[in-house]
């Protein structure tokens, strides 16, 4: 038997937060689905058993899909026999007074009062998905929550030691290249010794040992990465509790081929002691590419 697969239903009142929800999920590695009609739930499951790789799913269902809610009871009951899938539900909840302001501010028609007040659509409303609420595990009420701290609820009650929403980019560039345009932090290491005036050095990029071991020799560059990476340590728990789920750590040189892919190697390294960290080298290659250019002019 594979792995067990985490299924999760997003339902609840209109104007409550669902996609909200929806984008907290997606970066908890979840794949999600909106607006999905429970008639077609038997045929997606199939589809997902039939892959095999995909073991955390989210769905958006609501009055969108004009379907009976009692559909979905019987839907999960029928796909959740082999005990390869573990569904919960979450609803999501608000009072009618908030539900009525949030519709008011996006002068947006409830889909139960096209032609009639907002609090009529979502009084049948809360009548229609009054069995559903009582089948769901979880319920949020947003009256009072921001959508950050909606973010921060479902994280803390999806989330699992694997899960981990937050991740670290740290991405080496050339400022010949232009600077990358989804940076969140930017810095310039033009400062550092530059290994493209060594002979020896100059094809090679920080990936090489000796490149590496000449940029990191000079006390200037020891001394910057200390406090470089000491003002990391201190900004990103900051990032973390603002919600976001990603931070871009861009660090340039002027061709992106030594000093940047040094230090974002060393950088890279040191915080993936606490993060999830990806490292990246945008240019590294270009300068070979160039090389390879001219030699094709002549």
């Amino acid at each position: 038997m594979g792995e067990q697969i985490q299924l999760v239903i997003i339902t609840g009142m209109s104007g409550a937060g669902k996609t909200v929800a929806m984008q907290s999920f997606e970066d908890l590695g979840y794949f999600c689905v909106d607006n999905m009609p429970p008639a077609l739930l038997p045929k997606f499951w199939e589809l997902v058993q039939e892959s095999g790789k995909i073991t955390k799913i989210a769905l958006v269902i609501d009055l969108r899909s004009r379907a009976f809610y009692d559909e979905i009871i019987e839907m999960l009951r029928n796909i959740s026999d082999d005990g390869q899938i573990e569904p919960r539900i979450l609803f999501l909840d608000s009072s009618d007074a908030e539900l009525v302001s949030r519709y008011k501010e996006t002068r947006r028609a409830h889909p139960l009062a096209m032609e009639g007040r907002i609090l009529d659509g979502v009084h049948l409303e809360r009548k229609l998905l009054a069995d559903i609420r009582g089948q769901a595990q979880i319920i949020i009420d947003t009256s009072d929550l921001s959508p950050r701290q909606l973010r921060e609820e479902i994280f803390h009650n999806f989330e699992t030691q694997n899960s981990s929403p937050f991740h670290v980019v740290v991405m080496s560039f050339g400022f010949k290249y232009g600077i990358p345009i989804d940076a969140d932090i930017v810095m310039d290491v033009r400062f550092l010794p530059n290994p493209f005036y060594i002979p020896e050095l100059r094809p090679k990029t920080g990936l090489d040992q000796d490149v590496y071991d000449y940029v990191m020799a000079s006390e200037r560059t020891e001394e910057f990465y200390q406090r470089f990476i000491g003002l990391l340590q201190y900004v990103l728990p900051g990032y973390v509790a603002e919600g976001k789920s990603s931070v871009t750590i861009a660090i340039g040189c002027t061709g992106g081929q030594h000093r940047s892919v040094a230090l974002t190697e060393r950088v890279g390294h040191a915080l993936a002691d606490d993060y999830q960290v990806r490292i990246a080298h945008r240019d590294v290659e270009k300068h070979k590419q160039e090389k390879a250019g001219k030699t094709n002019e002549k």
